[in-house]
């Protein structure tokens, strides 16, 4: 699976990441475990409606989610990462 990282989510990334090793470390886990198989029931993935609609979102910890835009079966490029707060 190739993933493109679009700016919004390399500058939210930076902010509410990278600056806490453990969850870089569960980010870094769960995009492996993404990519080599999107559809486990481990990341919760799910579609996104209304204002978001097109979208999906699958989870890093209980409250920290990739939000991510699909652009064919083998493509995807992430939106947005943060708290579900931050990404609804």
């Amino acid at each position: 699976m190739k993933i493109t990282l679009h700016r919004s989510y390399t500058k939210t990334f930076v902010k509410r990441v990278s600056l806490s090793p453990k969850l870089t470390q569960k980010v870094t886990s769960k995009i492996q475990l993404f990519q080599s198989n999107p559809h486990d029931s481990i990341l919760k993935d799910h579609a996104l409606s209304g204002a978001k609609s097109g979208l999906r979102s699958f989870w890093i910890t209980g409250d920290y989610r990739i939000v991510y835009k699909p652009q064919s079966k083998d493509e995807v490029v992430f939106i947005n990462i943060g708290t579900h707060n931050q990404v609804y």
